[in-house]
């Protein structure tokens, strides 16, 4: 933690002012943002964002939104955090255009094809004005990450993986000059962003498209050597609290966190009234160096439970946690605990508060008994006698029978902070714009007022002169040049970094403050003549080299082994190429040494973790000292760490790579060999990439358990041990067979990886037999099959099947058949199949 006396004036140099990112999905979200003092917005429009649930805005209403926020001096961000597929292109830079032309400030990319695209288009065209900010699904968790990505892009703000650590936040700023965002307060995805497939999976519904389906947030059980084991009320394994960082501000201010975002575009505006209060006045507390809760007061934590909570951690931001994170006992909104029930009879109950949670007629309660969420009980209180509490007695709906003593109640509904916070997001400020100055100098030397964001500075007419009756204090310079009356601009801070004891006549210090409004003023008004009325000149996308494939290209099978015993099978079944995905990374010298003992004309190639953190650097040296061929890259940082390797690289699907110009600037930046075809894409659509892109450029996976979840969240440790992370839970990993079933009965398996981090891979396997005449047709010859915890056997019969098809002695659909007998629930087309 750091030091209460912490001001804004001591962040390290060239530090911007911090900026609260408060969620838009409608208007009325976006004046309760602005009215409770959200420094920017986020918002997506109809299309190409992560949230189409939400009602978002539309192209005709932009310039509109844009006109409010800017008169009420916030910025306006537009999420195109999806990834785009080649068909989509030329439509995602038509909607840049047009977002330029309505003066929106920046949008949020998460696909690298469109971010590359942006970065040359404002490089060409000075009418291009549009900021490029990383999306938390560009997957970005390490200054390794980090330094790839500035490689090629203008990045002006790029949004960290919300899986760091304070300390690892603290390692990526001082290692990149990328102004940071940090998610603050809102609902963590169990998985890493942009490395989620669970929705794709299992009902083609992308979280990379904005469709996800939440089945983070459904009952699983946990099923363990073959058998159930009871975990009572713990139901939800893979749903984390929400995360609350309001006691962490000073901590992310000091370290130098650019901006502060609050999740919840599908939230109400009562959500964004609450929230963007409660963090405008503990930024503005770690600012001015005072304690947090010296302004956030307790109806201010009070109103964050009540208007969206399934219970508050700091998430991973004081390390890790995994109970505290994800304790298993419910998905949804629970609101505020208000405590355990006593006693109760016919239409009443008696309770023993606690947390000082305030109860009165209509507010609405759920009861906790343990059972299935969706079983729960609940009602609205008719009134309210001491620590009783009284129900309508038919109309409450509540079988009273079933109310025992311990069971727990929760508030989850209080009318009168509802009306309260409705009158918090109706009541807008007049429409100034705020002004953060700064004021310098020394005796016998002029008073420098400055606004940065404006690039103003004006010099007083006279010198500052030792003072002998009334020194220029911050409150003076702060009442002084806070008479902005009528100017349109108001005084939003004014640090003083003058020496003690100087002075300057008040009406100098007037005539500096009014030479400086001159000079704002004829600035916005530049500012707003050079914001583009017109679209920019149309990007025109850059040709890619012509394909030399064809066709009758020999194919090539690679054959990913996740356990040792399955080297020699597939070595004997086939493979031309063999790649290592082991837990203990360890294990991987081994694994070379046993490949190249059976052959030296197969290459091996070593997996990287699918995500790098800072400090695991050290994964990266250990591969490359077992002496593969080459690298499997899953992760910027890697691509970042091997890009001048003399090892060959092999990029993963875990690049996202969904279009020909993302394929394009990563083969080029990160000196790849192949790339391996994202998961998001159909049949259909991979076939149009190999159309518009190099088919020898790419490799496409044929088999394989789709890997669904991936992450930090570790099952194993939270609900088979006792500990808190891998320093103490006794490795459950390393002894049990571990899987979840699903509400329809479905096991999928469950690994954890070098980082202790797991992934949940569908238990039915996917097979893209049936497309494969198709994709050769297209002139791709690179195929892959991807082995789970098949045993040697049945990895020999897999590969021979996919090798007798590759080569014609093996139709798709005897392959598919007796895939269908091989594997325990069949085999299904998944992704690959056309909508």
């Amino acid at each position: 933690m750091i030091s209460d006396d912490m001001t804004l004036s001591s962040l390290r140099p060239g530090d911007l002012r911090p900026e609260l990112l408060a969620p838009a999905g409608d208007m009325d979200c976006a004046r309760a943002a602005v009215a409770n003092g959200a420094d920017a917005i986020y918002f997506g429009l109809d299309r190409f964002n992560a949230r189409l649930r939400a009602n978002n805005f539309t192209l005709d209403s932009l310039p509109e939104l844009m006109r409010f926020l800017h008169a009420h001096g916030v910025r306006g961000y537009v999420t195109m955090n999806t990834l785009l597929f080649t068909s989509e292109l030329a439509d995602a830079l038509t909607y840049l255009g047009h977002l330029n032309a309505a003066g929106v400030d920046g949008v949020i990319v998460q696909d690298i094809g469109l971010a590359r695209c942006l970065t040359e288009w404002g490089r060409q065209d000075p009418a291009m004005k549009l900021e490029l900010h990383a999306s938390t699904q560009m997957t970005l968790s390490s200054p390794d990450g980090l330094e790839f990505a500035a490689g090629f892009l203008d990045l002006k703000q790029a949004v960290l993986a919300r899986e760091l650590s304070l300390e690892e936040i603290g390692q990526c700023i001082r290692h990149t000059d990328i102004p940071l965002e940090v998610f603050v307060h809102g609902a963590l995805c169990v998985a890493y962003s942009g490395q989620c497939l669970t929705s794709e999976s299992l009902g083609q519904r992308s979280a990379n498209r904005g469709e996800c389906a939440q089945a983070c947030r459904l009952p699983y059980t946990l099923v363990v050597d073959g058998k159930a084991v009871p975990l009572g009320e713990r139901r939800y394994l893979l749903s984390p609290q929400d995360l609350c960082a309001l006691d962490r501000i000073p901590d992310l201010v000091r370290m130098g966190v650019k901006s502060y975002k609050i999740e919840g575009r599908l939230k109400s505006p009562e959500y964004v009234a609450a929230v963007t209060a409660a963090y405008r006045k503990a930024l503005d507390a770690a600012c001015a160096g005072i304690p947090v809760d010296e302004l956030v007061t307790a109806r201010d934590r009070y109103a964050l439970q009540m208007v969206f909570s399934r219970g508050f951690s700091t998430g991973w931001l004081d390390g890790t946690d995994h109970p505290r994170l994800t304790h298993g006992r419910h998905g949804k909104k629970r609101g505020a605990y208000a405590g355990a029930i006593v006693d109760s009879g016919q239409g009443w109950l008696d309770i023993r508060p606690e947390g000082n949670v305030p109860l009165a007629p209509g507010d609405g309660f759920v009861i906790d008994a343990g059972e299935d969420r969706n079983e729960e009980q609940g009602g609205r209180i008719w009134k309210v006698q001491r620590n009783r509490l009284f129900f309508h007695g038919k109309a409450s709906g509540i079988d009273w029978s079933k109310v025992r003593p311990g069971q727990k109640l929760w508030k989850t509904d209080d009318p009168a902070l509802n009306a309260e916070l409705k009158k918090m997001r109706e009541h807008l400020p007049e429409a100034v714009l705020p002004l953060h100055l700064a004021c310098t100098g020394s005796a016998g030397e002029p008073l420098t007022v400055s606004c940065p964001e404006y690039g103003c500075s004006v010099q007083s007419a006279q010198p500052l002169q030792t003072a002998e009756k009334r020194p220029l204090t911050p409150e003076v310079l702060e009442q002084q040049l806070g008479r902005l009356g009528g100017t349109g601009f108001r005084l939003a801070s004014c640090e003083c970094r003058l020496p003690e004891g100087l002075m300057l006549p008040l009406s100098i210090l007037n005539q500096t403050r009014r030479a400086l409004v001159e000079q704002i003023q004829t600035a916005r008004q530049e500012k707003e003549i050079s914001v583009p009325s017109r679209l920019p000149e149309p990007f025109v996308l850059p040709a890619l080299p012509a394909g030399a494939a064809t066709p009758d290209a020999p194919p090539h099978l690679s054959v990913l082994c996740r356990r040792p015993e399955q080297i020699l099978s597939v070595l004997d079944a086939g493979a031309d190429a063999v790649y290592l995905d082991f837990e203990d990374l360890r294990d991987y010298a081994a694994g070379v040494e046993a490949v190249r003992r059976h052959t030296k004309s197969i290459p091996v190639f070593l997996a990287t973790p699918r995500i790098q953190k800072p400090s695991e650097t050290g994964y990266f040296k250990l591969m490359e000292r077992a002496e593969p061929d080459g690298v499997l890259i899953r992760n910027l940082g890697a691509a970042q760490y091997f890009r001048h390797s003399p090892l060959h690289r092999i990029g993963d699907f875990s690049l996202n790579v969904a279009n020909p110009y993302s394929a394009a600037i990563l083969k080029e930046r990160g000196n790849l060999d192949y790339l391996t075809i994202s998961y998001d894409l159909n049949a259909g659509q991979v076939e149009d990439l190999l159309r518009a892109a190099p088919p020898e450029w790419f490799e496409l996976t044929l088999h394989q358990h789709m890997p669904m979840f991936h992450m930090e969240h570790c099952v194993f440790c939270t609900f088979l041990s006792d500990g808190s992370s891998y320093k103490n839970c006794g490795r459950p990993c390393e002894r049990y067979h571990v899987q979840l079933r699903d509400r329809v009965g479905q096991l999928h398996p469950l690994l954890a990886d070098a980082g202790c981090r797991n992934t949940l891979f569908n238990g039915r396997a996917q097979t893209g037999a049936g497309f494969f005449r198709g994709f050769r047709h297209q002139g791709l010859s690179r195929f892959r099959v991807e082995l789970l915890d098949d045993s040697p056997e049945k990895a020999r019969l897999l590969v021979s099947r996919y090798r007798e098809l590759l080569d014609g002695s093996c139709t798709a659909a005897r392959l598919i058949r007796e895939l269908d007998v091989a594997e325990q629930l069949g085999t299904t087309e998944g992704t690959l199949r056309p909508r």
